[in-house]
């Protein structure tokens, strides 16, 4: 399958920036999944100053505005060839170290909802059954509903309200598959949806490492593992480290952000 995809980030202020360094990260890369066709990204009222390969091997680029700036226009489109590999992404390519993806942060911390979720799922069988039942299980009690999270939820927070978005199913995958022992890393990325092509933001899933199979996707929220339609841009610890546009600014308050997104089979 080949996709063909169209990201669009638009901030205006009503006051002008004085400064602002935006992180930028939506380009894809090659993997034993998915081929990179082409890609693009442009950005209209600010600079591209670096393109640089993170510690996760996400390609990052920073733009930077200059005083009196107002608006900011970030494109990013390109192609890409997908093939189905049941989810499978394969070994682990360094810089970072596996032992990494064990570690928690504040937003995946294992406090007594993770705890409660993952008991009993040792004994679901092998690894990646276990991960599936896990899924399942996640899924089961946090209702998927869109906008009634906040970004900076605790899986914690998810749990006792039992409901959120795919960035909340993601990082309850990752909080309680490295309770459960396992490497696990947060995925965004692009959906092709059935009954839609135009979106409103990237899709998040989540990645555990297993024993003789490497890094298999987990798509929490959809309940399978990924398929032709997704395409891997960014992974991390949790959302904050793999975040499409992250950064700092100084002056330009009053912001408006629109994002459109549209992804589409050729």
């Amino acid at each position: 399958m080949r996709l063909m995809i169209k990201h669009t980030t638009r901030y205006q202020f009503k006051k002008p920036l004085r400064f602002a360094l935006q992180q930028i990260r939506m380009t894809p890369r090659t993997n034993a999944a998915q081929s990179v066709v082409s890609w693009e990204t442009r950005a209209t009222g600010g600079t591209k100053e670096l393109v640089f390969l993170d510690h996760h091997r996400n390609v990052t680029e920073l733009i930077a505005c200059g005083k009196g700036t107002t608006e900011l226009e970030i494109v990013s489109e390109g192609e890409i060839e997908l093939q189905d590999m049941s989810g499978i992404v394969g070994r682990h390519m360094g810089p970072a170290p596996l032992w990494l993806y064990r570690r928690e942060t504040p937003l995946t911390e294992a406090k007594t909802g993770v705890k409660a979720l993952v008991r009993g799922l040792d004994s679901a069988g092998e690894a990646l059954e276990r991960l599936h039942a896990l899924s399942t299980a996640i899924r089961d009690r946090v209702d998927y509903v869109t906008g009634v999270s906040q970004s900076d939820w605790t899986v914690e927070t998810v749990i006792e309200a039992g409901q959120g978005v795919c960035q909340d199913h993601t990082h309850i995958f990752l909080s309680a598959a490295r309770e459960m022992g396992f490497p696990a890393r947060y995925v965004s990325g692009y959906l092709m949806l059935n009954d839609r092509t135009a979106q409103e933001a990237m899709h998040a899933w989540a990645e555990a490492q297993i024993e003789g199979l490497g890094w298999v996707g987990f798509d929490v929220s959809n309940g399978i593992s990924p398929d032709t339609r997704y395409v891997r841009v960014a992974t991390g610890l949790d959302y904050s480290e793999a975040a499409p546009v992250s950064g700092m600014r100084v002056g330009g308050s009053g912001e408006r952000l629109d994002v459109s997104l549209d992804v589409v089979e050729q």
